[in-house]
């Protein structure tokens, strides 16, 4: 597996390794062994969940202020870009943002660890994403900050008007937004 660090260290990038001949493919999508040895975090995932979004839809950005939940994010069909803004207060990277372009070609996964804000933008006609959870979900601690805060200032590659959740129309700005210390 190969790991990049984003421009926020504890946001990374994995690569799988892919075994592939002219009747398809293989890789391990997920080994605790391997993913705690190439990140140095320990994957205590709980909980998988799976979404599918038609293109443009914009979801995030979301978080648990408590029970905070580390994600491991994929996409196995279609493409998104995938975005984690740390709302960690003590953190000297406080509010930037890191983004990937996930797809089900590039089978590329992001790690976002707990104290960020987590969302993503479909750019394909579709898109099926995975995502691994350290925590359950915990809607009455859920959270969500504005995708379009000038103060983060997230590049999102939208091509139209984003579709929106009405949870994610009400997204406060990270200036009032509660946050990690």
């Amino acid at each position: 597996m190969k790991v990049v660090p984003s421009n926020i260290p504890d946001v990374m990038t994995l690569t799988p390794r892919v075994f592939g001949d002219e009747r398809g493919f293989f890789y391990e999508s997920y080994n605790a062994r391997v993913f705690e040895q190439c990140t140095g975090v320990s994957g205590d995932f709980v909980q998988d969940n799976h979404s599918r979004s038609e293109k443009n839809v914009l979801r995030g950005l979301h978080y648990q202020i408590k029970q905070p939940q580390g994600k491991l994010v994929r996409v196995i069909a279609g493409e998104v870009f995938d975005v984690a803004v740390d709302i960690r207060r003590s953190s000297p990277t406080f509010g930037q943002w890191a983004g990937a372009l996930l797809s089900a070609e590039n089978q590329r996964q992001l790690w976002v660890p707990k104290g960020f804000a987590h969302g993503f933008l479909v750019v394909s006609e579709y898109a099926e994403f995975l995502y691994k959870t350290t925590d359950f979900y915990a809607p009455e601690h859920e959270r969500c900050i504005a995708w379009d805060d000038p103060a983060i200032g997230i590049e999102w590659p939208l091509n139209g008007e984003a579709l929106l959740s009405a949870k994610d129309r009400e997204g406060t700005s990270l200036k009032e937004a509660e946050i990690f210390l």
